[in-house]
C-alpha cells in the first residue's frame, strides 16, 4: 500500500518517559549478560521502566499534553485520536478512548491501532488521512507503550532489549505545506511467529498452563528479525525515495524505528548515507516499540536536527511481520 497525502502538517510534538532508569550494570546482576555485550550487539545502555501506577494510558497522556502546548491547540479542537500500542491497559475499552476523556477532547473519535513496532507509521499515515476529511478539526496520533509489562525478566535474549515510554503529535491541514510526499506500508504474515506474545487473546487464554509456560512474555527470533529489518528498511527508503523523485541527499533526517543500533548502522551503509543524516537514541531508552520514533522524532527537532521546511523519511519494522515508511516536509 502506497500513496501521497498533500497539505498535512505536524503541528506539535511531545514525549514522555518513566523517571525510572534501569541500566545494563543492573541487568548483569540479574541475567547471564554484560554491558559490553548488551553494547556491542544493541547500543542500549540502559532504558527506561514504568513504575506499577504508570500505564500506557498515562504516558500517553503526558505526551500528548506536550504536543498540545506545543502545537497551541485546545483540546476540544481535536476530532480524532489514534493510539498506536501493542500494550494497552486493558483489551478494550480503547486506550485512545480513554485518553479522549483524560484530555478532555469531547469533539474528538477514538481508536487504538496494533501493528507492533510498526505502529506509529501506520497511524500516523492513517491520521494524516483522517486530517483532511476532519478538517479544520486536528487528529492526535500517539505511540505508547509500557513493554516492561510483558518482558520475561529471565529471558536475557529479551529483557536486554526493551523499554517503557510514549511519544505523540498533531497533525493539521496547511495546503501551503507539500505534506507526505510519500508513503508505504507492508506486511508480511508469514513471518508473525518470529516475533509474538502467545497468550493472552482468544486463541490462548489465560489460563494456569499459559502463564507456566511463561506464554504471556514477548518470544522472538532476534537473528531472523535483523535481517528482515535490514532487507526492509533499505528496500523501503529507496522506494520511498522514487516515489518522491528525490535522491538520498534531499533528504535531511532519516529517522528509524530504535530497535538496535547495528540495524540502524547497518541500513544507514547499506543506503550509503553518513551517520549524520540520522538521529539515534537507542543507548537511553532501547527498544519502545510504537513509541521509539516519535520520542526520537520530538528529541531531534529539540536538537535542532529538524527545521521547519526540511524533509524528514520516518522508516519503522516490527511484529507482523510489519514495515512502514514515509517521506514529508516538516
Amino acid at each position: 500500500m502506497s500513496g501521497r497525502i498533500e497539505g498535512i502538517e505536524i503541528l506539535g510534538t511531545g514525549y514522555y518517559v518513566p523517571e525510572k532508569v534501569l541500566t545494563n550494570k543492573e541487568l548483569e546482576s540479574r541475567l547471564d549478560t554484560t554491558d559490553e555485550w548488551i553494547v556491542t550487539r544493541t547500543g542500549i545502555r540502559e532504558r527506561r521502566i514504568a513504575s506499577p501506577e504508570e500505564t500506557t494510558l498515562s504516558m500517553a497522556y503526558y505526551a500528548s499534553e506536550k504536543a498540545i502546548q506545543k502545537a497551541k491547540i485546545e483540546p476540544g479542537e481535536i476530532g480524532l485520536i489514534i493510539v498506536a500500542t501493542a500494550t494497552p491497559d486493558m483489551i478494550f475499552p480503547a486506550t485512545a478512548a480513554q485518553l479522549q476523556e483524560k484530555i478532555g477532547a469531547t469533539n474528538a473519535g477514538a481508536f487504538d491501532l496494533s501493528i507492533g513496532c510498526t505502529g506509529f507509521i501506520y497511524a500516523l499515515v492513517t491520521g494524516a488521512l483522517y486530517t483532511k476529511v476532519l478538517y479544520p478539526q486536528k487528529v492526535l496520533v500517539v505511540g505508547a507503550e509500557k513493554l516492561s509489562a510483558i518482558v520475561d525478566w529471565q529471558d536475557r535474549s529479551t529483557a536486554v532489549l526493551f523499554g517503557d515510554g510514549a511519544g505523540a503529535v498533531i497533525l493539521g491541514v496547511n495546503p501551503q505545506k507539500a505534506g507526505i510526499l510519500a508513503f508505504e506500508l507492508g506486511a508480511d504474515g508469514s513471518g508473525a511467529e518470529l516475533l509474538k506474545l502467545p497468550a493472552g487473546g482468544s486463541k490462548l487464554p489465560a489460563s494456569a498452563e499459559t502463564v507456566e509456560k511463561r506464554l504471556h512474555f514477548i518470544k522472538m527470533n532476534g537473528s531472523e528479525v535483523f535481517k528482515f529489518a535490514v532487507k526492509k528498511i533499505e528496500e523501503s527508503v529507496n522506494g520511498l525515495l522514487e516515489k518522491a523523485k528525490l535522491q538520498p541527499d534531499d533528504i535531511d533526517l532519516y529517522l528509524f524505528h530504535q530497535a538496535n543500533r547495528r540495524i540502524i548502522v547497518n541500513s544507514l551503509e547499506r543506503l550509503a548515507l553518513d551517520i549524520e543524516k540520522t538521529f539515534i537514541n537507542i543507548e537511553l531508552y532501547g527498544n519502545t516499540s510504537a513509541a521509539s520514533i516519535p520520542i526520537a522524532l520530538d528529541e531531534a527537532i529539540h536538537a535542532g536536527k529538524l527545521k521547519k521546511g526540511d524533509k524528514l523519511l520516518l522508516s519503522g519494522f516490527g511484529a507482523g511481520l510489519a514495515w512502514g515508511g514515509l517521506i514529508m516536509e516538516y
